[in-house]
């Protein structure tokens, strides 16, 4: 059986454990199966378990949380029952640090703060909208943010989330601060980047390990990719 090509160099994989697999996943990947029936990140990682430790059957692999497809970043996955259960429990009652970082096309007003709003999202349509003032049955979202400096001809921003709803930061940059990432034309920005990706990376994740309790700290490098060169100069941040 040949090595799925996502692990070739195993670039992606930022820890592994006996119960927990914690990867750099490349934009344009899904975390989990949906109907255009592409395979998901947790489908390659099984193959990969399945292939380092030669198993005969399927590998487990557990989906605790997603990211966007065009976006990049750690995802956390279980390689057991009990971790996955711990570790839904944990993303539940927001005991998961969540650090991103964004680029936008101009310098948001103030340069740090907290957005709130209230979610409403269009299954159809696939797009989140954002209300200020609490809004039938919208979903409350919060975030933290503040600007990192200028990389190249864009600003870096980072965000931390406290909730964890769907296309959260995109919207709320978008319509809190009247800048949506670079490349999301689905929130207004512009022009399309040529992967069709967008400049969101999920960071960092800090928490407790589910099963050793242990304090766990999770950095994955931003995309080799040219919009986001410049932001490599803030690794020390």
């Amino acid at each position: 059986m040949n090595r799925p090509n996502i692990w070739s160099e195993q670039k992606e994989i930022l820890f592994e454990d006996n119960h927990l697999l914690i990867l750099n996943k490349p934009a344009g990947v899904l975390v989990q199966g949906d109907n255009t029936g592409d395979e998901p990140l947790s489908v390659k990682a099984a193959e990969y378990l399945r292939f380092k430790y030669k198993k005969p059957g399927a590998a487990f692999v557990g989906v605790a949380h997603r990211l966007d497809r065009p976006v990049s970043g750690v995802v956390a996955l279980a390689k057991t029952s009990k971790a996955l259960s711990r570790l839904n429990e944990m993303f539940r009652d927001n005991k998961v640090h969540k650090t991103y970082w964004a680029l936008v096309g101009k310098c948001p007003e103030p340069t740090s703060g907290h957005l709130t709003h209230w979610l409403v999202k269009d299954p159809i349509r696939n797009v989140t909208k954002a209300y200020s003032e609490r809004h039938g049955q919208g979903l409350k979202a919060d975030l933290d943010y503040q600007v990192l400096g200028q990389a190249g001809n864009r600003f870096l921003i980072q965000v931390n989330p406290i909730t964890g709803r769907p296309h959260q930061i995109r919207v709320q940059l978008a319509t809190g601060l009247g800048t949506p990432i670079v490349g999301d034309v689905k929130y207004g920005f512009l022009n399309p980047l040529p992967d069709v990706s967008i400049a969101l990376h999920a960071r960092q994740l800090e928490f407790e390990h589910p099963v050793t309790r242990e304090a766990m700290c999770f950095r994955a490098p931003v995309p080799e990719m040219a919009h986001w060169e410049a932001a490599q100069t803030f690794y020390t941040v």
